[in-house]
């Protein structure tokens, strides 16, 4: 277990995962008083949180103003699709939260897929203002991931050539689901201050069980962020239920 990458944060349960999340996630927010570049994840856990984010509770107190939203991945389907990760969390939190509109910035879903990743890419070279990541300067201040039970995270699927790529901040995953996908790489999802899984559920226990071994090779194992890594895990995914 000590050899696993980063710090393991157990809750009750996924509305007690959320709220620790949510806590987390401002305090680091609030720790700044600069453009803060948050990268999100889809699925049901990380929803939950960006509801929280949005509540009475923590409007008020989260700096909107500074914040800006970039997604780990994106389906390529339209951003209305209910399959869209954008969708999701426009309803989960952008569309209820004082969010200025050129602090959102969606994962392209027009023209090709590889037309759509090399526009993200560029978007993202503009914002962090070079082409070269530098270790000493993380693109992201936060990084928000899941967990799938084959042990993928974004769109890093397992067996998929986008595991080896180094070069592209962003890829198509053409194959292993059912539609295309639009993922940022390894080095771009580890150039983060701050980077945190978000796991709940019991069908995640076996492979999370694996990762806790330090020894596992799944996709989500292999993330080594520039930073500080935790993993906010509820009790049934940390197989304690």
């Amino acid at each position: 277990m000590a050899d696993m990458n980063g710090r393991i944060d157990i809750l009750p349960d996924p509305a007690s995962l959320a709220r620790r999340a949510a806590d987390w996630i401002t305090a680091a927010a609030l720790a700044t008083d600069g453009p803060f570049r948050v990268s999100l994840s889809g699925g049901s856990t990380p929803k939950a949180l960006y509801a929280l984010l949005a509540s009475d509770e923590f409007r008020g107190r989260f700096p909107w103003p500074r914040v800006s939203w970039y997604w780990g991945d994106e389906r390529f389907v339209p951003h209305d699709h209910p399959e869209s990760n954008y969708r999701m969390t426009r309803e989960a939190m952008l569309a209820k939260a004082p969010i200025p509109p050129e602090n959102i910035h969606p994962i392209p879903v027009d023209g090709t897929p590889e037309e759509a990743a090399l526009r993200y890419e560029r978007d993202l070279q503009t914002a962090y203002g070079s082409a070269a990541l530098d270790p000493a300067r993380p693109l992201f201040d936060v990084t928000l991931l899941g967990l799938g039970p084959d042990g993928h995270t974004a769109s890093l699927l397992p067996g998929a050539p986008v595991l080896t790529e180094r070069k592209r901040w962003v890829a198509v995953v053409a194959h292993g689901r059912p539609e295309v996908r639009i993922t940022m790489t390894y080095p771009v999802i580890e150039s983060s201050r701050r980077t945190a899984f978000l796991v709940a559920g019991k069908e995640k226990a076996p492979v999370f069980s694996e990762i806790r071994t330090g020894k596992s090779q799944v996709p989500a194992a292999r993330i080594k962020p520039v930073g500080e890594l935790i993993w906010f895990v509820d009790r049934a995914a940390a197989g304690e239920d």
